[in-house]
């Protein structure tokens, strides 16, 4: 899967670089001062490297944990996102990160010790009152965790700061390192679904839909806080048979009684992101849909957005609790 492996020299010695060298002893090893020489490199082939992806090992500098954008949250008052990878196994043709960085190689931290002391420092600021912090904003938390160890390394990190609490947002079907622990309370696996028409469409590499179900079922049944993320939402002509589709496939497996928490918004980009995509897929039919410009994002028109939110939300509002919605607008 992976057959070259840059790695900064200061972290070329780190625990976790050795096992991934181990892990991967016939890929070649290149050793670079900082990740930027490979990673922010201009005039890369962004599609070809998606073929076949190189692993970027890399100290994160600065600032780890940042505050999660305006209307991105599952309820709590204090919400953070961090990264420990950029970059994603999948190519979901509507994904921000397609169009975010100059490469697609996977850019892996490995100082997973500086992320930890962050992030209890972060929840300490607020003793008594629920911290979320979410993993899956510019990486799948789980699709590559043979490789990483995140879940395996933070689930008890989280599990020591009383007030913490962590989503794992995925579209894998890597579970393996959940089912092998006692389920967290505090930690929600969030899984990200589609119609399968579109996901087909759209979501290259992307496990099939029902087996996405049946490891979030699977999940439930052990007892872990299970999420579902209908975000984003992708118009089709059918859209409303093909999202009712989607829920009674969704609600046939799992309990919406215990379902920790539903989430759904349109498809919305800024613009220069949507640019970028566009000259990556200028033949893909996603971005000749029904958009609209609207305060420098890409997005459907108001009333179409309107439409499938309200739809949505109605929808599931008769499937799950009310207080487990909510609808994404940022």
């Amino acid at each position: 899967m992976i057959d070259t492996i840059y790695v900064e020299s200061e972290i070329a010695g780190h625990p976790r670089s050795r096992e991934i060298r181990a892990r991967f002893g016939r890929a070649d090893w290149i050793e670079i001062e900082r990740y930027g020489e490979i990673f922010n490199r201009r005039n890369q082939d962004f599609r070809l490297q998606k073929r076949n992806p190189a692993l970027i090992l890399a100290r994160k500098h600065g600032r780890r944990v940042l505050p999660a954008p305006d209307g991105y949250g599952i309820g709590g008052e204090h919400n953070f996102y961090f990264s420990h990878m950029l970059n994603c196994l999948y190519d979901c043709r509507y994904c921000f990160l397609q169009g975010m960085f100059q490469s697609a190689n996977y850019l892996l931290f490995v100082n997973y010790e500086d992320f930890e002391a962050e992030l209890r420092e972060t929840a300490a600021r607020t003793p008594g009152e629920s911290v979320h912090f979410f993993s899956g904003y510019d990486c799948d938390s789980l699709a590559l965790e043979s490789v990483t160890g995140f879940a395996e390394a933070f689930i008890p990190l989280i599990e020591s700061i009383p007030n913490a609490w962590l989503e794992l947002r995925t579209k894998s079907l890597n579970t393996r390192a959940l089912e092998d622990r006692e389920p967290m309370p505090r930690c929600v696996v969030a899984f990200s679904m589609t119609p399968e028409p579109i996901s087909l469409a759209l979501e290259h590499g992307v496990p099939p839909l029902e087996r996405r179900i049946e490891a979030a079922a699977r999940l439930q049944h052990q007892g872990w806080p299970v999420g579902l993320r209908f975000d984003p939402l992708v118009y089709t002509p059918d859209f409303k048979k093909q999202y009712r589709g989607l829920f009674d496939q969704v609600f046939a497996q799992l309990d919406p009684s215990t379902i920790h928490s539903v989430s759904y918004g349109p498809f919305r980009l800024p613009r220069e992101m949507f640019k970028t995509m566009t000259r990556l897929y200028p033949e893909e039919r996603l971005f000749a849909g029904p958009l609209h410009e609207r305060d420098a994002m890409i997005s459907y028109q108001a009333e179409l957005e309107e439409m499938m939110i309200d739809f949505c939300g109605e929808a599931l509002a008769s499937r799950v609790p009310a207080l487990a919605l909510f609808p994404c607008r940022f």
